[in-house]
C-alpha cells in the first residue's frame, strides 16, 4: 500500500516537471496570461483541417495541453468531455491538443476515450505548445468570448474541478446556462 501511495505521488509529480522544450536551449515565448489574445493557431484536427482560436469567436474555448504519459492529464480528458457533452459545442469548444508524442501514443489515447467529444489535435513537434510557452502538463487556456485568455492553470487535482466549472460557467451567455441540462 506504502509503495503504491509513493509511486502515485512519483507520477503526479513528474507530470508537474518541466518537459523537455522541441529544440533543448531554445528559450519559449512567455504563457499568454489573462488578459492576453493567445496564439491563434492549434494544429489540424484528426481529419487533416487547421483548427484555430479564431475560428470559435464569440465562444468559451479551452485549450489543454496533455500526454499519454501524463496520468492527471488521462484524468482530465474525461471530466473535460463531460463538460463538453453537458454544455454542447453552440457555446463551448474544448480542444485537447497532445504534446509532442508520436503518432501511436496519441492514437492509442485517443481510441481508448473515442466516446470523449473532445477535439483532439496532435502536436508532434511541438509547435503549438511552444508557441503557448508549455512547459508542464496539463496545461490549460480557458479563452472568453472576447478572444482572450481568462483563465491559465497548470496541473490537474479532484479539489480544482469545482472552482474550474465555476470560471467557465462565469464566462458562458446565460442561454447557456438556461439549457435543460442545468435544471
Amino acid at each position: 500500500m506504502k509503495t503504491m501511495l509513493i509511486a502515485a505521488c512519483m507520477v503526479a509529480v513528474l507530470c508537474l516537471l518541466p518537459a523537455a522544450p522541441a529544440g533543448a536551449g531554445q528559450d519559449l515565448p512567455a504563457q499568454p496570461r489573462p488578459g492576453d489574445v493567445p496564439p491563434d493557431a492549434l494544429g489540424n484536427d484528426r481529419d487533416g483541417n487547421p483548427v484555430t482560436v479564431s475560428q470559435h469567436r464569440g465562444k468559451v474555448v479551452i485549450v489543454t495541453f496533455w500526454a499519454s504519459w501524463c496520468g492527471p492529464c488521462r484524468r482530465e480528458l474525461p471530466m473535460l468531455g463531460k463538460v463538453q457533452a453537458v454544455v454542447g459545442r453552440e457555446h463551448l469548444e474544448i480542444i485537447a491538443v497532445n504534446f509532442k508524442e508520436d503518432r501511436r501514443d496519441f492514437n492509442a489515447v485517443v481510441r481508448a476515450n473515442r466516446d470523449i467529444p473532445l477535439n483532439f489535435i496532435r502536436d508532434s513537434h511541438g509547435r503549438t505548445s511552444d508557441t503557448y510557452g508549455v512547459t508542464t502538463l496539463p496545461n490549460m487556456f480557458i479563452i472568453g468570448v472576447d478572444g482572450k485568455v481568462a483563465y491559465v492553470h497548470r496541473g490537474y487535482s479532484e479539489e480544482m474541478i469545482d472552482g474550474f466549472i465555476q470560471e467557465m460557467l462565469g464566462l458562458l451567455p446565460p442561454e447557456a446556462l438556461n439549457k435543460p441540462a442545468y435544471t
